[in-house]
């Protein structure tokens, strides 16, 4: 569940995002071996209901599609790690792990129900509708690349599955090697990591410090949608009014006086509510993201670094273990700021036949986020 790289290293391995090095395939390279299992623990070995072969949209080469496994646990669960194993790797270029609470299950079955084929299309998320599966509900668990291992926390704590929570894969599939035309199926796998838990045991969860986008076209870019009306009021089209609505929403909790700041770089303040330790965190960006960073009590004596990632790589979104547990509480503040880059645009497939836009929040390839995601444990 945790990638073991120290806070503040690379796992991008000092690529960012460029159309030679972040999306290509990632041929021939499995998952490794699991970890053996420690006191308490069992494996939970599932696999995608039945296969699908990757179709990508408009004639591109990439597809993100959304898989629903059912655990079909029958008594409460903590989740300790996932390993997740893709069957075809000459597609499968990474994946996402979220466990939704029974809440949610619904939702997201009337998604799978209602859409052709096995899984339902989906990027940066899980692409369910609903709030009992947004951000704050469905829990970002586990992030895979390939020659990703399993890693795992030293304390006691897992994320608390229920009877009734699902399990969502999604699966970034790339056929970049066949110019987008079929490569055959795909039935990946994911081993869950479980145990009984005792009444020591730390429930985890994730909290994600979200940042405004305000990326204006660059320079030599020009259109419609490089006006930032104009492109929130294509998000609203796409997304609904929710989403739509979240690029002022951001700007009016997060700037000083709810101006929009266009620019590259954007930061937000998140004050603690209540006290909590940090275990482990990561950034999400779009293909446009540059770098992302978590600060707690910026400018204070106290001040550190909790989450650092200078070259962000979308495909390899991995969880940055922290070096020990940090513990906040009201009166911290975390400071997340997030960079972006208007001149990938040109660089990236996925991009570069799409017309200009002032960047804003959003679900879609061509829309970007700046999120913070830590996994966390409240104390009393």
């Amino acid at each position: 569940m945790f990638a073991v790289v120290a806070c503040g290293s690379n796992p991008g391995n000092g690529a960012a995002p460029t159309a030679a090095g972040s999306h290509h395939g990632h041929a021939g390279q499995p998952s490794a071996a699991p970890l053996p299992l420690r006191a308490g623990e069992r494996f939970a070995d599932l696999k995608m209901p039945e296969a699908y072969t990757p179709a990508p949209p408009e004639g591109g080469t990439d597809e993100y599609r959304c898989q629903m496994i059912d655990p079909g646990l029958t008594k409460t669960a903590f989740l300790t790690g996932t390993q997740f194993t893709p069957e075809n790797v000459a597609v499968a270029h990474h994946a996402i792990v979220y466990a939704v609470p029974p809440g949610g299950a619904a939702a997201v079955r009337e998604q799978d129900a209602k859409t052709p084929g096995p899984g339902w299309q989906c990027f940066g998320g899980t692409g369910v509708a609903g709030a009992e599966v947004e951000e704050g509900d469905a829990a970002w668990v586990d992030t895979w690349a390939p020659g990703a291992t399993e890693a795992l926390l030293d304390q006691d704590a897992g994320f608390k599955l229920e009877p009734g929570s699902l399990i969502v894969l999604q699966i970034h599939y790339n056929l970049l090697a066949t110019d987008g035309k079929p490569a055959g199926s795909d039935r990946s796998s994911v081993r869950l990591r479980l145990t009984d838990g005792t009444p020591q045991t730390r429930e985890l969860e994730t909290w994600s410090l979200d940042a405004p986008t305000d990326l204006p076209c660059a320079a030599d870019e020009s259109g419609p949608l490089c006006d930032r009306a104009a492109s929130i009021a294509d998000v609203t089209t796409r997304f609904g009014q929710d989403v739509g609505e979240m690029a002022d929403r951001q700007v009016e909790e997060c700037n000083k006086g709810g101006a929009p700041k266009p620019g590259d770089t954007q930061t937000c303040d998140h004050e603690v509510e209540a006290p909590m330790t940090l275990f482990a965190g990561f950034g999400h960006m779009h293909m446009l993201g540059r770098a992302i960073k978590v600060e707690l009590n910026p400018g204070r004596p106290d001040a550190k670094v909790v989450l650092d990632v200078p070259q962000f790589d979308f495909d390899k979104q991995q969880l940055l273990k922290l070096p020990s547990p940090v513990e906040v509480g009201p009166g911290d503040t975390l400071r997340v700021t997030c960079t972006h880059d208007a001149g990938l645009r040109k660089q990236l497939p996925q991009l570069s036949k799409l017309p200009p836009r002032y960047v804003v929040w959003g679900d879609g390839t061509s829309d970007e986020m700046c999120t913070g995601i830590m996994t966390v444990s409240a104390r009393p």
